[in-house]
């Protein structure tokens, strides 16, 4: 069940839309917590809306393109503003024409609105909604520690109605895009606050023990015990931008909002596997490549690289005299955990390496991001099956993402990864100082 941190500090005000009035103590970088839900395996943070601090529990969808969350749940808060339809700042969220009510004046219930489309990947729903604005209420960090509650006035996003929930982690009322948009949490706070475009993450594999981390605003990042800076450890590679919408409505010449990299072949201890290269890239209707999503428990792999991936693997752990059994739904691999020793880095299975720009770039999978425990003494790959047809080759999923911090520059397009932080004896659960 979603629970909420709420914590009472006293507020800055500043002004959203316009820099140039940002109060006088500018804060450095943000930091939202991450919890896991155990249940649905999705990620959710929390914050605060309005002049009442609503509290709003919302999954993250690192691809999607704004904030949504249902407006009938006992939001009913006097700073609300609907933004009218045909305005600059529609124009700016990619609005398409106005929405309007019959009902009392509240907000996801006014007249001459902007139009959005807050969709659920979860039940694949898109339904409609008006674009409001409203105070939030996010913290400061400096990396270590969380700092002053900052109140940002006039933050966009959109009124669903509790339809749009099902699918979602029970408790929590949303959905928090952090997809290559402008009016995403990323680019809005750092334009408002002059900060760096940069926005990372650090997802945790159980919540039972501390909670992940996002940050907006670029680094330090302190992952105790470990005591340096996490981002001295990144390794980078270019985010490539899918020419085609991945969305579910789009106009004609849209990109993607989506996180892809440029994968140019996977490595089983250290060996090649045989694959069709050409499914790596994107083509020009926007099939293929590899993306990052928060949505998707597991990596999904396209049928023809999860043969070829299956086969290697399950020899390289033969190889080691791991004992395959019987396969457990939705996995395709899985093995007796009495015959696989423990690590640092989790099991000790054979290592998964995603190369990228170069032969010395990779991402390397270790046990405890390439693994998934099913029952007693099974252990499964945790890859599934994508079909023949799917719109993206490969996509990496919040298993493989668990306890690696990931930086996503969107100046430089360049996404830094960290491999597991467990090779540094520290992972992505935390409680931080306030």
């Amino acid at each position: 069940m979603a629970s909420t941190l709420h914590l009472f500090l006293f507020s800055i005000a500043v002004v959203f839309f316009s820099s140039s009035n940002v109060a006088n103590s500018i804060p450095q970088a943000f930091q939202l917590s991450i919890r896991k839900d155990d249940v649905t395996l999705q990620y959710y943070t929390s914050f605060e809306v309005g002049l009442t601090q609503f509290i709003v529990d919302a999954v993250i969808d690192l691809g999607a393109p704004f904030l949504w969350f249902n407006c009938d749940d006992g939001y009913n808060s006097s700073s609300y503003n609907p933004v009218p339809c045909g305005s600059s700042k529609c124009k700016t969220a990619k609005g398409i024409g106005c929405s309007g009510c019959n009902g009392t004046p509240r907000p996801g219930c006014t007249n001459n609105t902007c139009s959005m489309f807050p969709y659920n990947p979860f039940n694949n729903s898109l339904r409609s909604g008006g674009l409001g604005e409203d105070n939030i209420y996010v913290y400061e960090t400096d990396g270590r520690s969380v700092l002053l509650q900052i109140n940002v006035p006039r933050f966009p996003f959109v009124c669903a109605d509790s339809g749009s929930l099902n699918g979602l982690a029970e408790g929590t009322k949303g959905i928090l895009g952090l997809g290559r948009t402008q009016i995403a949490l990323p680019m809005q706070l750092a334009n408002a606050f002059k900060l760096k475009r940069k926005f990372a993450l650090c997802v945790p594999s159980s919540s039972q023990s501390g909670l992940g981390d996002i940050f907006i605003g670029g680094g330090p990042y302190y992952m105790l015990p470990y005591t340096k800076n996490v981002s001295e450890l990144l390794i980078t590679t270019p985010l490539i931008i899918n020419p085609v919408s991945t969305a579910p409505i789009y106009s004609e010449g849209d990109p993607s909002d989506e996180y892809f990299i440029g994968v140019k072949s996977i490595k089983i201890d250290g060996q090649i596997v045989k694959l069709k290269t050409s499914l790596l890239s994107i083509d020009n209707k926007g099939v293929g490549g590899t993306k990052i999503s928060t949505i998707n428990p597991y990596t999904i792999l396209h049928t023809s690289i999860y043969k070829a991936v299956l086969k290697d693997f399950v020899k390289k752990a033969a190889s080691r005299k791991i004992t395959r059994v019987a396969s457990v739904a939705p996995f395709g691999a899985c093995f007796s955990s009495k015959t696989i020793a423990s690590t640092m880095t989790g099991p000790a299975v054979p290592t998964i390496d995603l190369v990228l720009q170069s032969k010395s770039v990779y991402w390397r999978i270790y046990g405890a991001n390439s693994m998934v425990k099913v029952k007693e003494n099974v252990l499964c790959l945790g890859v599934v099956d994508g079909g023949s047809k799917p719109r993206t080759s490969i996509v990496i999923g919040g298993h493989q993402l668990e306890d690696n911090m990931l930086e996503f520059d969107l100046a430089s397009s360049k996404l830094g990864f960290s491999s597991s932080l467990l090779l540094h004896n520290t992972n992505c659960s935390h409680y931080r100082i306030f």
